[in-house]
């Protein structure tokens, strides 16, 4: 299966390239055994979701509600609400739902979670400088 290919692949970058900020991660699957999903446990207790689908259906998610913070989130789907967002529908939420600008993330999965989980090092740094 292409999907969990993928998935797996994923896994191994975040354990292997981002193991200062990545805790854990693991291939959530549906009932039928079907991959849903690539979760991410982050050292400060956030979690980082990755959706990919068959269709060319992406998402990258970070929540950091549940601690205090915001969502980071790039996606493609295309929401009418983001049709003036000219990488639409490429899109991204940048702390929160309602907060969104322009996606440059990679469309290689590879090199979008390599490009996600930096922009997720980075945050973390600038978040502990101000602590």
């Amino acid at each position: 299966m292409r999907i969990l290919q993928t998935y797996r692949a994923l896994k191994r970058i975040a354990l292997s390239e981002f193991g200062d900020i990545v805790v854990s991660a693991v291939v959530v699957a549906l009932p039928t055994g079907d991959p849903l999903k690539l979760r991410l446990e982050i050292v400060d207790g956030s979690l980082v979701d990755i959706f990919i689908s068959s269709t060319g259906r992406y998402s990258y998610h970070w929540e950091r509600r549940l601690i205090g913070g915001g969502i980071y989130r790039h996606d493609n789907a295309p929401h009418e609400r983001w049709r003036n967002v000219s990488t639409f529908p490429k899109h991204f939420h940048n702390g929160g739902e309602y907060n969104v600008v322009e996606s440059h993330i990679n469309d290689n999965p590879e090199q979008a979670i390599r490009e996600f989980l930096a922009f997720v090092r980075e945050k973390l740094l600038s978040l502990s400088e101000r602590s």
